[in-house]
């Protein structure tokens, strides 16, 4: 299992959002390009980097952000956040990132994942964020009425590989999660499924485990230092 440390990016800085909220920010790190080197040297193989103002915008905004930490470590990293078009993901690519992750466009226009896909393998996942089961779009701000079960199938379907599956209710809580809810999706869609939203522990990270979720996204809680990201690394690759 895969851990994947996440840097989301508002206007240059390192930030936290609580369930998706704007209006609740925390501030980590004004140099996400030192954060991205702290969770390397910690051990991560793969970081996990969201642009906020891109999701909100509907395109790209913070990629000279993205840049310095791609400039920074040696690890791959994947990107999502306002990426829209196949121009938006030709331009991500192109900086030297290895994934690009579709989101709101996945619910709006399938047929342009389906074509990102032929085009670039699995170098495209899918982000679903999902509240009481349901699709949220548009930087969480918007709620949807397509069940996220039925669009993992869709995305599946249309040939992608892997996907990131948010529960939003839990995202920035610490509350810790449902494993059980990432391994059933898996089994529904027949997609790998990357864990994302409320992780807190480590019991939390053995419990993905023991499910076989093939990865595990963590924010707030390395960023408190609730979860020791060297132990869960460790746990992970066991």
């Amino acid at each position: 299992m895969i851990i994947f440390p996440a840097i989301d990016l508002r206007g240059g800085k390192c930030v936290r959002l609580i369930q998706g909220d704007f209006d609740k920010e925390t501030v980590y790190s004004d140099d996400p390009q030192a954060t991205a080197l702290k969770w390397q040297n910690l051990g991560a193989k793969f970081l996990h980097v969201v642009d906020l103002d891109g999701a909100r915008k509907g395109s790209p905004q913070n990629l000279s952000a993205i840049k310095n930490i791609l400039d920074a470590v040696k690890i791959p990293i994947e990107v999502g956040g306002g990426i829209r078009t196949l121009e938006d993901v030709e331009k991500i690519l192109s900086l030297g990132v290895r994934r690009v992750i579709l989101g709101s466009v996945a619910v709006e226009n399938i047929s342009l994942v389906e074509e990102a896909v032929k085009k670039f393998g699995d170098k495209i996942v899918v982000g679903i964020d999902a509240r009481d089961g349901f699709v949220a779009v548009h930087g969480w701000e918007k709620s949807s009425a397509i069940k996220a079960d039925e669009l993992a199938k869709k995305i599946s379907a249309a040939g992608v590989e892997t996907i990131i599956y948010t529960d939003i209710s839990k995202d920035g809580m610490l509350s810790g999660v449902n494993a059980k809810i990432f391994s059933e999706l898996e089994k529904k869609s027949g997609a790998k499924i990357v864990a994302s939203g409320g992780v807190k522990s480590i019991e939390d990270i053995r419990a993905l485990k023991a499910e076989k979720i093939s990865g595990v996204i963590v924010g707030k809680a390395i960023y408190t230092g609730a979860l020791d990201l060297k132990l869960a690394i460790e746990i992970a690759e066991a």
